[in-house]
């Protein structure tokens, strides 16, 4: 008698496309391997949207004309995110130039590093460093070079990371209530609310987002457990009830966001310490451009700028704040809030 054939190792099949338009992030491979699915891409960025796990750089031809690159020179992107200015910028530099690519992000920072590898930037024209950008100095040190030519620092949360549930910043999908840049520093948003005292809460809701309702969310939200994104974002709706109207209501939920993440992540203490040092990052003549995207950031900006110039650590600083265009707001929202200053150092 013959022996029985060997059972065969089950396949394991491809999760398939669930749909014209899936839900969850995890699903959208389409639109997260564009070298496969270029239509679907462009039928995204048509529509107004930013393909999920990409970001789209905001106000690049009002950075390149501010910053004015030139062959040759040393850039550092301080926020390198997606890559899509640190591409631009390369645009610009050679032959000849070299950027530095700083981001603080452990999970995006690889994968960026990777991709712009993959399009031929090799180590003798592009450096990656993990670091937050308060750290400009020493990465300086590091990458082996005493001072920049152009500097730009996109405050802005990227894309990925806001689109990607399991971040924990979006108040759309539910996802862990975490905010960290870096998961593995600090301490996720919700021990931070449910440590946090109604007082220092209401202060950090008015400097962090300005938020007009911060005492009466403070008493809601501070002390309590909230274990995901939607729970905390149905908190706030609940605590400002219905009677408000429902776009003013989602307003509060993103300030609320927004606040609570720049406590999370010490957005402002980082974003003063690069301020302290960026005079003595740029080579003479050397340019520096700041986006911001909240009025918090964009005074802090403003007012070094003002001092340094005063100082006379930069001779000349935008007068006024540079926007973007009408037709980019229309073809990317998210770059609706964006506000862009600029600082020259003497040659």
């Amino acid at each position: 008698m013959s022996e029985p054939a060997p059972e065969a190792t089950p396949r394991r099949r491809r999760v398939r496309y669930s749909g014209k338009y899936p839900r969850r992030f995890a699903e959208k491979y389409k639109e997260r391997d564009p070298g496969r699915y270029s239509s679907t891409v462009a039928k995204v960025l048509e529509s107004g949207k930013t393909p999920a796990g990409t970001h789209r750089p905001i106000m690049v031809a009002e950075i390149l004309d501010v910053l004015a690159p030139q062959p040759g020179e040393i850039c550092v992107d301080c926020t390198l995110g997606y890559g899509g200015h640190t591409r631009e910028l390369f645009a610009r530099v050679a032959p000849g130039g070299r950027v530095i690519g700083l981001d603080a992000d452990p999970i995006e920072l690889p994968r960026t590093e990777a991709r712009l590898r993959g399009e031929g930037f090799g180590p003798d024209v592009f450096t990656a460093i993990r670091t937050n950008f308060a750290g400009m100095t020493q990465a300086l040190v590091k990458a082996g070079v005493s001072a920049a030519d152009c500097i730009l620092a996109d405050l802005g949360v990227s894309s990925m990371q806001l689109d990607d549930p399991e971040r924990g910043f979006s108040m759309k999908f539910r996802g862990p209530l975490d905010l960290r840049i870096n998961p593995a520093k600090g301490q996720p948003a919700s021990n931070f609310l449910q440590n946090v005292t109604p007082e220092r809460l209401a202060t950090l809701l008015s400097e962090n987002a300005d938020e007009p309702r911060a005492e009466l969310l403070a008493r809601q939200l501070a002390g309590r457990l909230f274990a995901t994104t939607t729970d905390l974002a149905a908190a706030v709706r609940r605590a400002l009830g219905e009677r408000m109207q429902a776009d003013e209501r989602e307003q509060s939920v993103r300030r609320v966001f927004q606040a609570v993440r720049i406590a999370v992540n010490d957005e402002f203490a980082a974003l003063d310490c690069l301020l302290r040092q960026l005079p003595s990052c740029l080579k003479p003549g050397g340019r520096v451009a700041i986006l911001t995207f909240h009025s918090g950031e964009d005074r802090r900006v403003k007012k070094a700028f003002a001092t340094a110039r005063t100082d006379g650590s930069y001779t000349a600083i935008s007068d006024e704040v540079l926007r973007p265009s009408a037709s980019e707001r229309h073809a990317n929202p998210r770059s609706t809030s964006a506000k862009l200053r600029w600082a020259r150092v003497a040659v």
